[in-house]
């Protein structure tokens, strides 16, 4: 729905473009999800002659401007040494403790950080058999806060939760940072407008965010800080229904998916139209995008 909107859009737009001037864009941007390709494009300076930059995602409510939370990942990894579990426990170093006790003092972290913080991990070893004191643990976290400077003071306090384990059990520690920051998004309010009314033109009744229904982190917040952006959502699916599940996989090939589709590219068309068709709604929109840092 993403990709097949933003082409969609595209096409639509070509039509004005002969009348009004001006070129669309169609950026294919692969593994956003995990790898934060778009954070790729924005160093390399791809997005450095664009004017302005929309994608729209689907969900289960039609949201104009949304929080996203800025997030990096960490992998983690104890080691200790082995030992039978019952005939000589005390000749061990148990890097599964080690790795527990983490989990727990980041439990106990999460009571003093900033509401809309958020700590999450899996552990992706904690052993082979349970008569063997585990040698080798490891775990991969995401860190996210509601901007660069708390996310980096939230990066140490989280550290420390992995080095005080390291301390107290004996086990070594080794961490890695992801080599990418995923950025809090910038929204554009005078482009979200006149997406919103565009939108609605099309019969759907765009909602205020309700950060209870969905903080998330995406690339697309990178895209933000460089060019005037909107990352809106349209309604495919019932509120029940959680994203990144099966359940939404099949509501995003049903004929709401495609209606969902099909409203995205017509509200991005029409935004693109009422851009080019008045070049002071492009003074605007950058003048609110300079103005805010």
């Amino acid at each position: 729905i993403i990709a097949a909107s933003a082409v969609g859009a595209a096409v639509a737009s070509k039509l004005v473009i002969d009348d009004f001037g001006g070129s669309i864009i169609v950026l294919g941007t692969p593994a956003e999800e995990v790898f934060g390709g778009k954070i790729d494009m924005v160093e390399e300076g791809v997005f450095q002659e664009i004017d302005v930059a929309m994608i729209v995602h689907p969900d289960t409510r039609n949201i104009v401007t949304r929080e996203v939370l800025a997030c990096i990942s960490l992998d983690v990894e104890f080691w200790g040494k082995a030992a039978h579990a019952a005939a000589n426990p005390h000749q061990g170093i148990n890097a599964l403790e080690a790795l527990i006790l983490s989990f727990n003092s980041v439990n106990s972290l999460r009571q003093h950080i900033k509401e809309a913080a958020r700590i999450h991990g899996i552990i992706t070893n904690g052993g082979q058999a349970p008569n063997v004191v585990p040698e080798h643990s490891a775990a991969k976290f995401l860190i996210r806060a509601q901007d660069i400077t708390y996310l980096e003071e939230l990066k140490g306090k989280v550290l420390n939760c992995f080095l005080g384990a390291s301390l107290a059990t004996g086990a070594r520690l080794e961490y890695n940072w992801g080599n990418k920051v995923y950025a809090p998004m910038k929204n554009n309010l005078t482009l979200a407008k006149l997406f919103c009314q565009n939108l609605e033109s099309l019969g759907r009744h765009a909602e205020a965010f309700d950060p209870r229904f969905g903080l998330g982190s995406t690339d697309m917040g990178n895209v933000s800080q460089v060019v005037p952006s909107i990352h809106p959502s349209v309604a495919i699916a019932s509120p029940e229904i959680s994203l990144h599940t099966p359940e939404f996989a099949l509501a995003a090939a049903s004929e709401e998916g495609h209606r969902g589709l099909l409203d995205a590219a017509k509200a991005m068309a029409m935004t693109v139209v009422d851009i080019l068709g008045l070049r002071e709604t492009l003074d605007r929109i950058k003048q609110e995008f300079y103005s805010h840092g």
